[in-house]
């Protein structure tokens, strides 16, 4: 891990195209401001690990076709 000391206004560049800027302090809290094009996405590490874990278990769900018009009977229905 890289470890770095900014002070509020100064940034981070990652390659040509990700900036991380230090936008507030305020006792444990840091404000970070990111700069990053469209195609990148950018999450909480929270939200990213729930949707790892999301696409894991999707992945290992079993799809079972004679039960599509079953679930269609049953929206259809309420």
């Amino acid at each position: 891990m890289l470890v770095l000391t900014r002070k509020i206004g100064e940034s981070l560049a990652i390659n040509d195209n990700v900036r991380i800027t230090i936008l507030e302090v305020k006792g444990k809290t840091v404000r970070l401001g990111i700069e990053a094009p469209d195609d990148i996405k950018v999450y909480r590490e929270e939200i990213f690990l729930k949707i790892q874990e999301e696409n894991r278990q999707a992945a290992a769900a079993t799809f079972d076709p004679s039960q599509v018009g079953r679930w269609t009977r049953e929206q259809l229905q309420s």
